[in-house]
């Protein structure tokens, strides 16, 4: 009988980076590949790429999906995110995760299931945060839930306060800044495959066989 996977396991890197932005750098390099062709294909910029392969700042869920799919690996090798909920989560009983200390931490609402394509997550950003441009294939919604948050789309910043949403096409050119004083948190739905679930089934089947 099949035996049931208890977690995601992704295969290891091939070196032992000290942060997200050594392994990124070593995965590049060893690909043969420019800053300008992880970029380009990522949807971000150059100068992006280049900090956070430096340790100059740490990406976003989006971002770093985006350049782990270029360069051929799962964000699951950067971060332990918690395991898909079933249907029903519980305020208070969610596990928050980030990426790297002093940035957004996440709390995971969405499941995962044969045909669903949402993904969603309650983020927490302290002051200042911000992230930088993208764009992808897709398309995602904001809603604010505490304190203010500025997303610019296409060019045109929106300042949004609790109660707003903002709703558009992920291919349009887009970033998001906490642009007070106080942490704030809202809701961000999007139909980028953020936690590798793709990749999460995979394995499942692999473990299973």
């Amino acid at each position: 009988m099949p035996r049931p996977a208890t977690r995601r396991t992704i295969a290891p890197m091939a070196v032992a980076p000290t942060s997200v932005g050594d392994a990124l750098r070593a995965r590049r390099i060893a690909l043969g590949i420019t800053q300008r062709v992880v970029a380009d294909q990522a949807g971000l910029t150059t100068g992006f790429i280049s900090q956070v392969e430096r340790g100059l700042t740490a990406p976003s869920l989006s971002s770093l999906h985006a350049i782990s799919k270029v360069l051929g690996l799962s964000p699951l090798q950067f971060i332990d995110t918690p395991p898909a909920p079933q249907q029903l989560t519980r305020a208070g009983a969610r596990q928050t995760y980030g990426i790297a200390p002093n940035v957004a931490r996440y709390e995971r609402l969405t499941g995962h299931f044969p045909g669903s394509v949402l993904r969603s997550v309650i983020c927490h950003e302290d002051p200042g945060q911000r992230h930088a441009p993208i764009r992808h294939e897709g398309e995602e919604l904001f809603y604010i839930i505490a304190g203010a948050l500025t997303v610019e789309v296409g060019g045109t910043p929106h300042v949004l306060h609790p109660g707003d949403t903002i709703h558009f096409s992920s291919g349009d050119v887009h970033s998001t800044w906490n642009h007070t004083s106080s942490p704030t948190t809202f809701l961000h739905t999007c139909t980028m495959d953020v936690f590798d679930d793709a990749q999460a089934v995979e394995t499942t089947k692999e473990i299973s066989a």
